[in-house]
């Protein structure tokens, strides 16, 4: 194989047991919810906890920035949260479009600072 891909036998070992294991979670996730109503109680709660997880998990990085995220300037990393959450709101609240935002603006800060 070319040197840009690697060993065969280390794709192999992260399919096997990186995504198999995690697709095969996947589908049967897919199957036992297909039935499942999208206004059910249980279904907003499962999406509330989802929101929950990912601003803690923003909320530690921000504060404490692990790695090279450590060397950008906090106002940079607090402005670029500040606009993600206002991309999220203004779209109706989609997380996807407010983490890309967020995403993006730090990146292109980071950028013209670098």
């Amino acid at each position: 194989m070319s040197s840009f891909i690697g060993d065969w036998h280390a794709l192999l070992v992260l399919v096997l047991a990186g995504f198999l294991p995690n697709e095969i979670w996947r589908m049967i996730g897919l199957w036992l919810g297909g039935g499942i109503d999208e206004g059910s109680e249980l279904l907003i709660w499962v999406r509330a906890v989802a929101t929950a997880i990912l601003a803690g998990v923003i909320a530690q990085i921000l504060v404490f920035p692990p790695g090279a995220l450590a060397s950008v300037p906090w106002g940079l990393r607090y402005g670029s949260v500040a606009i993600g959450l206002i991309a999220f709101m203004a779209t109706k609240r989609s997380i996807l479009i407010g983490v890309v935002i967020g995403e993006a603006v730090l990146i292109a800060g980071q950028w013209l600072l670098a």
